[in-house]
Parts: C-alpha cells; sequence; structure tokens
C-alpha cells in the first residue's frame, strides 16, 4: 500500500520554512468570523507540494477574541474528505466541542458549520482538526482571548506556535508504526543495540530490560523532518529594547515534546493553559503537546538572544530571536541517555518527589511543583475517585486506557455537579500528555497545604511508569467530553475515552452515547527472497484483529510450500489468539484447519503454540536480536509431531526504511543470500 508523500523533501538552500504560495497567516476578530479549511500549494527552493491549511495558511490565522465576548465561527470545508475543528480548552457547550461521532457529526466536503458560544475565559488557547491526521497535516491555529484586566504589563505579545512536520503521508507514519519499523529510531539516532549497550556499559541493563519485557525507551514514536514556529524553522520576534514582550507558546505537535531555553536566562512564567500563574522562573521548560505557555521576555539592549525548543528525543530543534546585533546562543539539553532504565526512572521519581532545594535536573519534567494560580478557586469539599490506567504495547503499537479498545469501552459516567479525582496511571515507558474536553482540572498533590491555589490546566503530562491526579467538577453542562492522550498516533490507535455527564439525578442525556471515529484499519508485511526461499507475510490490522497470510516456499524443485491464511485476535502484550487453515506439502505437512495462541516470554520470546487437524501438534520460538543499528538477527525454531524439527537463522542489514539485504540459513531450505523488502 504505497502512499504518495504529503511534501517534498526539505530544501537544504537556506528555507527556512514552508512557504505558503497564498501568503502568511493572518490575524482574525469580530463577533463573526469565517475560516476555510482546504490544501495550499507551497514552495521549498524548486520543489512544491500540498498540505491542509486554514485560510490557505499553516499555521491558519490567529483568532483574537475577548472575554465575555459571543462569538460565531463559520467554518468552511473545501477538502474532498470530512474535517472538523475542535476548540482547545474552551469552555464551551458540548455540541460546539468539534468532535466528530461525539459532539457532532463532522463537516462534510463542501459543508459549513457554525460554532457559536461566549467567551467565558481569557489566556492563550489553539484549534486543531480532530479528523483523522489532519493536525499533522497543518490544521491548527492559535486563539488568544484578552482579558478583562489584565495583572500582567507587558508592551505587547506574540504568539508561537510549535509544531512537527513530516514529509510523509501521517496515515504511512502510523501504518509503519503499528508493522513495528525500527526505521524511525534509526533515523533519529536513538535505537538501542546489544553492541550500543556494551559500549554503553550497560549490557546488564538490557537484559534487564527484556527479561521484564520492557521496550525499549522512546521519547517520541516519529522522526520528523522539520520542527517549526509559526510554520518556520527560524522566527524573528519583533521588539525595541528595553520593552517587555509577553511571548505566548503553543505546542502543536502531534507528537513532539519541547524543552524551551533562552540565552537570556531563566523563563518568567505567567500563565499555563490559559490560566494565569503567580510568576515563577525557569531555567528549562518542558512542553507537552497541547500545553500552552505565556512566558515574559524583556528585549535586550544589544545582541540577538535565541529562544530555543528542541525535541525531547534531541532530534531537532527551532528558534526564535528576539533583539538586533551579534547572536547569542542558548543552550540546549543534555542529549538524552538510550541505556540505563533504572537510573532513567529514578530521575523522574526524585523529580516528583524532589528533596527541599533540590537542583533543577537538566533535563526537568513539567514545572507543576512551581505552578499556583494566581487567584484562588473553589475546591470541592467531597469527591468521587476513579483510576485510569495508561496502557501500550510499543511493539504492536496499542494505546489504550486499561487495556480496553475505546469501541469496547462504555462511557465514563459523572453526574451534573459532582466532583471526580481521577488516578492517572502510566505503566508505560513513554510520556503521555492527557487532555480532557471542555473542562479545567486542579492538579492534586496530596500533601499540598492550600488545594485553593493548585494549578487548573486542561491537559497534563504523566511521565512513564508515573502518576497523575487531577480533579474536576463537571459544571460545563450535561453531554459526552473526550478524555484522551494529545499524541496523534497514541489516541489513533485508542488512548481515547469518552465521559458522559448525566442530569443530576443521572438520568441520560437525549442523544445517544457515541464513540469518535478514527481510521483503525491498516494492511503491510514483508516478503524476502534468497537464493534458497521465498518467505514473507501480510496482514490487515483493525483494532485487536488481523487477517494473516504467511508464505514459505523453496526456490528447489521439490522443496515444497507451507501457507496459512489465518485470523488473529490480540488480547493482551503477552496473549494473542489465532485460528486458520494451513496448505503443507513439505515432510510429514498437510492440508487442514489450526487453531492455537502465541506467548509473549521473556527476553521478548514468541512461543506460538498450534493444533492442526490430522494431528500435528507444533510449537514454535522466535527471537530478534539487534545487533547493531542496522543488523539484525532473526532466529527461529519449529517442532512439530508429523513435521519434525526445522530452525532457521537469518541476518538483515537495514538500507532503506523498506528494503534490507539479508543472508541466512534454514534447515528446510539450506542457505541463502537475498533482499528483504517492507510493503
Amino acid at each position: 500500500m504505497a502512499l504518495a508523500p504529503l511534501f517534498p523533501a526539505w530544501a537544504k538552500s537556506g528555507s527556512h520554512g514552508l512557504h505558503s504560495l497564498a501568503g502568511q497567516p493572518g490575524v482574525l476578530s469580530g463577533d463573526n468570523i469565517e475560516v476555510s479549511v482546504g490544501q495550499s500549494a507551497f514552495r521549498l527552493g524548486k520543489k512544491t507540494g500540498h498540505a491542509y491549511t486554514i485560510n490557505g495558511t499553516l499555521p491558519g490565522p490567529l483568532i483574537r477574541l475577548r472575554e465575555g465576548q459571543n462569538v460565531k465561527l463559520v467554518v468552511r470545508n473545501t477538502l474532498d474528505e470530512d474535517t472538523s475543528v475542535h476548540w482547545h480548552g474552551m469552555l464551551l457547550p458540548f455540541h460546539m466541542d468539534g468532535v466528530p461521532g461525539v459532539s457532532y457529526p463532522g463537516i462534510g466536503p463542501g459543508e459549513s458549520f457554525t460554532y457559536e458560544f461566549p467567551m467565558k475565559q481569557h489566556g492563550t488557547y489553539w484549534y486543531h482538526s480532530h479528523t483523522g491526521h489532519q493536525e499533522q497535516r497543518g490544521v491548527y491555529g492559535a486563539i488568544v482571548i484578552e482579558p478583562k484586566t489584565s495583572a500582567v504589563t507587558a508592551d505587547h505579545d506574540q504568539v508561537v506556535i510549535l509544531s512537527d512536520w513530516t514529509d510523509e503521508n501521517p496515515a504511512e507514519v502510523q501504518r509503519t508504526l503499528l508493522r513495528g519499523s525500527e526505521w524511525y529510531s534509526y533515523r533519529k539516532r536513538t535505537m538501542q543495540s546489544l553492541l550500543g549497550a556494551y559500549r554503553a556499559g550497560k549490557l546488564g541493563d538490557y537484559f534487564d530490560r527484556e527479561k521484564a519485557l520492557v521496550p525499549p525507551m522512546d521519547l517520541s514514536d516519529v522522526a520528523y523532518d522539520a520542527f517549526l514556529m509559526n510554520g518556520l524553522r527560524r522566527l524573528k520576534l519583533p521588539g525595541k529594547p528595553g520593552e517587555t514582550v509577553r511571548v505566548r507558546l503553543i505546542n502543536a505537535g502531534a507528537a513532539s515534546y519541547f524543552y524551551l531555553d533562552a540565552a537570556n536566562g531563566p523563563l518568567k512564567v505567567v500563565s499555563a493553559d490559559g490560566q494565569d500563574v503567580q510568576p515563577f522562573d525557569q531555567k528549562r521548560l518542558l512542553m507537552g503537546p497541547a500545553e500552552t505557555y505565556d512566558i515574559l521576555v524583556k528585549v535586550p539592549a544589544d545582541g540577538t538572544w535565541e529562544l530555543r525548543a528542541t525535541a525531547q528525543d534531541g532530534s531537532g530543534s527551532v528558534s526564535a530571536w528576539i533583539g538586533e546585533g551579534s547572536p547569542h546562543e542558548a543552550a540546549p539539553p543534555p542529549p538524552p541517555g538510550l541505556y540505563g532504565m533504572n537510573a532513567y526512572l529514578t530521575s523522574i521519581l526524585d523529580q516528583l518527589d524532589p528533596e527541599p532545594g533540590a537542583k533543577e535536573s537538566d533535563r526537568p519534567l513539567s514545572p507543576y511543583s512551581k505552578m499556583r494560580a494566581a487567584k484562588p478557586h473553589p475546591v470541592a469539599s467531597s469527591h468521587r475517585e476513579l483510576t485510569l490506567k495508561l496502557t501500550g504495547d510499543m511493539i504492536r503499537y496499542e494505546w489504550t486506557f486499561d487495556g480496553i479498545d475505546p469501541h469496547e469501552a462504555e462511557a465514563i459516567k459523572v453526574k451534573e455537579g459532582e466532583t471526580i479525582r481521577v488516578r492517572l496511571v502510566n505503566n508505560t515507558m513513554m510520556h503521555h500528555p492527557i487532555h480532557f474536553h471542555g473542562h479545567f482540572f486542579r492538579l492534586v498533590n496530596e500533601e499540598d497545604k492550600d488545594a485553593a491555589t493548585s494549578p487548573l490546566k486542561h491537559t497534563v503530562d504523566v511521565p512513564p511508569m508515573s502518576v497523575r491526579t487531577i480533579e474536576f467538577t463537571a459544571n460545563e453542562g450535561q453531554g459526552d467530553w473526550l478524555i484522551h492522550c494529545h499524541l496523534l498516533y497514541h489516541h489513533i490507535t485508542g488512548m481515547i475515552r469518552t465521559i458522559r455527564v448525566t442530569a443530576a439525578d443521572g438520568a441520560e442525556p437525549p442523544h445517544a452515547a457515541a464513540t469518535h471515529s478514527m481510521p483503525t484499519t491498516y494492511a503491510w508485511g514483508q516478503a524476502s527472497f534468497t537464493t534458497a526461499s521465498a518467505t514473507g507475510f501480510a496482514t490487515i490490522q483493525s483494532g485487536r484483529d488481523n487477517l494473516n497470510f504467511r508464505w514459505e516456499e523453496g526456490m528447489r524443485q521439490g522443496d515444497g510450500h507451507e501457507r496459512e491464511l489465518s485470523y488473529s485476535r490480540y488480547l493482551s502484550t503477552r496473549l494473542t489468539l489465532l485460528a486458520g487453515y494451513r496448505f503443507d506439502n513439505m515432510d510429514g505437512g498437510r492440508d487442514g484447519p489450526f487453531a492455537g495462541a502465541s506467548f509473549r516470554l521473556p527476553y521478548f520470546v514468541d512461543l506460538g503454540l498450534t493444533q492442526q487437524s490430522g494431528g500435528e501438534t507444533r510449537g514454535t520460538l522466535m527471537k530478534s536480536l539487534q545487533l547493531t543499528d542496522r543488523l539484525s538477527l532473526d532466529l527461529g525454531y519449529r517442532y512439530g509431531r508429523n513435521t519434525g524439527s526445522s530452525a532457521s537463522a537469518d541476518l538483515r542489514y537495514l538500507l532503506t526504511k523498506n528494503f534490507s539485504l539479508t543472508a541466512g540459513y534454514s534447515s528446510d531450505f539450506g542457505a541463502g543470500v537475498g533482499v528483504l523488502t517492507r510493503f
């Protein structure tokens, strides 16, 4: 299933970003605003391509509103597919929230939808598509809501939208992740291997991790081609010497956390997720996807000073510069350690529960412990508690809450006016930014002596193997509200749930509960052609279900073949059930139906057990070893009651995303060399 690239490769001729043929993003204001979602041409040097845009620009226009204002926002769809716009962080009626399948059907091709709601808040927010991968393709923009009165003094403000850009079609990125490809880790130079662990002196940690069935740590799933600020790879912020600029930072990255560093000293944070906080200094700021922070920057008397955003995995950065004169660069964070899981988790725990006066980490977590609300807010006297476990399988690329497919999960029901305290338990080795639609929640710290000034947010970063606790009151009206991971590729595979607010007496809203529609069916496979054999598989995956075809063919006359057509059902990270039909004319083989299961053993050894009609009881063992960044070794052993035993060993040398050289030996077919292709 080959997909054409969404955009040509980035030019290396000094181009600093995406240049729209339709012009740079504008500013929209007033009580009646119209925007159009479509495709626009972009040019990079001599190459051109298309991206999804709003009003022809990437990012879309900045929307400036006023607290207390009533606004009508008309969104027109000029695409040949459905679209939507979600107003991220906004307090509004649920049917204006912009989530297809939950708050409305979405906006069909050639159609428009009018959102209408009052501005009940002020601050920095943003908007983006909630349809498929459109956010990654460019459908996002900023919202600034001016307060009735402001306690923060600044000469002017500037909006900076951070984002990540891939030249690939995002659907192809999703497919690559689902098929378990290590290509992105190789591109980012974050591949873990036996040789790498040996050189780092972490071979013991490497095998401890494998024994515990913990996949290699990965701070980001995708290898991006560029990181952008306001659609550019280098941004110049205006300002005169001595002026104070309020920089409104928005992380619109589809899958990227960023560290923010300033050359002229600590960042002074005055707002988070649109909510005013008591100003505090932060040397290095970690921003999760979907979060916003406002910082104050004083334009220096001389020199141009860098505000740098570095991807958390160290794979790239993007910068804004303020002032005039000789450049002063910001110091980037140290690169992440690829090995040493225990040390990594210990550093996280130390930051979640720091000792008094502890030094700020060089790679800090989000600064929630420093944040205090600028004004006290009400705190409920009682609450109901529930737990959501953040679960995932990096091998299959399956992400969920509580291990449940969202289409199989019932909505979490909350009575209007009820206060809920949610423990978000991250059982994975990745950060997850959890966003709750239509509400603000309080970050709960059991040792907090002043709960009335604990920070209010709409998105919270939950670090690996840790717990964050949030508390919200269902006071924004009855209806269905989404809670989900804002890593786009996690959200699409299933880390998403609906919270259904009922009447105070428990009566259901008049509309039926619905599930957010997401693209869930993908196909891929691989084939190896050597001088000894042709082997491979192809699969169609939809949620937890797979339709599989596997084949082995000998190249010599009389070698025979074995082919299987099967259905498999993924139950957990360790267990998959399967059933199908086997065609086998090799020694002792026969045609017939079979059923069985596969089990993931410690050290990521896959054990398969099947029973075929005619008495063929079969067991298989498979293990892959990453020897170096490019070189891997696949080992296999099979024993059948009728077919006897066979073994294989195959070396793979990675050339490109879709091709490897291969050489190996099979007791069934002998030694051979050739190529492996992934499709």
